[in-house]
């Protein structure tokens, strides 16, 4: 790897020198920046972010606050690491991943060390430790995912009420009476997680207004807990017609449950999930679902926060983005009993 010695050596200058004419902190003649500059050029230097943030002021580094939680299905988190990720690269900034576990130290530490101009969040909680800490650091930043309070922050997510509300519709329109709905773990809405109860009101609300029955549950997010607590459900609801599934895990393992009780969807029960396109092809899920947009949430949540990095917009902006459904052929009418 070339180095700054390498650099100052090909020139015929200090270490000093080269670095004075990166950063520009202080005026060098022409013909030695000339000989400097050609020398990057011939060895194929690269400066480091903090020679780079010397110059500009900035790094060109986004940093992306998540948390790995034994109680959330990895797989559905990394959709959204991803999201940021290539979101980022195709804008021209690299991502430093901070999964600590003592997150709001963490985003103390990372915003002190000028080491990013910006902060995604994910998991964001309904009331999140970590909020308070970005009112008082330099670093703009934006949340995937939904506060109590989102007054004064970039803030992306899905309209987990409305999500809720078209997956019973749809269901209903079929002539579903009676249904099941499949949520994240209880720990994650102690926690915070506020998507988890709001699709859950959507739903219930609607199931109301619908004159249907909608048994909520809540369930693990790994094997084999999550396929015992499917067999469960649908031991202690016989008569429910429909499943919805808030809680990737179960979708995951759904399949292997139906098999086991020799049940098909839609011809037995009818499914509606809650994920991306993205994780249907790697489960190989075949039901009809409500994309969970991680990749447009990770663009559009990026895209914001670039554009308050480098144009100086204001760091407040709140989009729901409205659920869109792919219908998949897991739900019909139900069977006669």
């Amino acid at each position: 790897m070339v180095t700054i010695t390498d650099v100052a050596r090909e020139a015929g200058v200090s270490r000093a020198t080269v670095s004075y004419v990166l950063s520009g902190k202080r005026m060098i003649s022409e013909p030695v920046s000339r000989r400097v500059r050609e020398a990057v050029t011939s060895l194929g230097y690269t400066p480091n972010a903090g020679a780079r943030a010397l110059a500009t002021s900035q790094t060109k580094v986004l940093a992306l606050m998540a948390r790995f939680l034994s109680d959330e299905f990895a797989p559905a988190m990394l959709e959204f690491i991803r999201a940021v990720t290539d979101a980022a690269r195709e804008l021209g900034y690299d991502t430093l991943l901070v999964s600590d576990e003592n997150a709001a130290e963490a985003l103390r530490r990372v915003a002190a060390s000028r080491m990013v101009d910006g902060i995604v969040l994910l998991n964001v909680g309904e009331t999140d430790d970590r909020l308070p800490i970005l009112g008082r650091i330099d670093q703009p930043s934006a949340l995937i995912g939904l506060p109590a309070n989102p007054e004064g922050s970039i803030v992306f997510d899905l309209d987990f009420r409305s999500a809720g509300r078209l997956m019973v519709n749809h269901l209903r329109a079929y002539d579903h009476r009676e249904v099941i709905l499949v949520s994240q773990p209880r720990d994650v809405v102690d926690r915070g997680g506020a998507y988890v109860w709001r699709l859950a009101a959507g739903a219930e609300e609607t199931a109301d207004q619908l004159d249907m029955i909608l048994h909520h549950h809540h369930a693990a997010a790994s094997q084999p807990d999550v396929g015992r607590r499917l067999h469960e459900l649908l031991d202690q609801h016989p008569d429910a017609t429909a499943i919805l599934l808030n809680n990737e895990a179960a979708a995951a393992a759904l399949p292997f449950v139906l098999r086991e009780r020799g049940l098909r969807a839609p011809d037995d029960v009818s499914v509606i999930g809650r994920y991306s396109d993205d994780f249907a092809r790697a489960f190989s899920l075949p039901y009809t679902a409500v994309d969970s947009a991680a990749a447009e949430l990770g663009r559009r949540a990026v895209a914001r926060l670039i554009a308050a990095i480098e144009d100086g917009l204001p760091g407040d902006a709140l989009q729901l983005l409205p659920p869109v459904l792919t219908d998949r052929g897991s739900v019909a009418r139900p069977a006669s009993r």
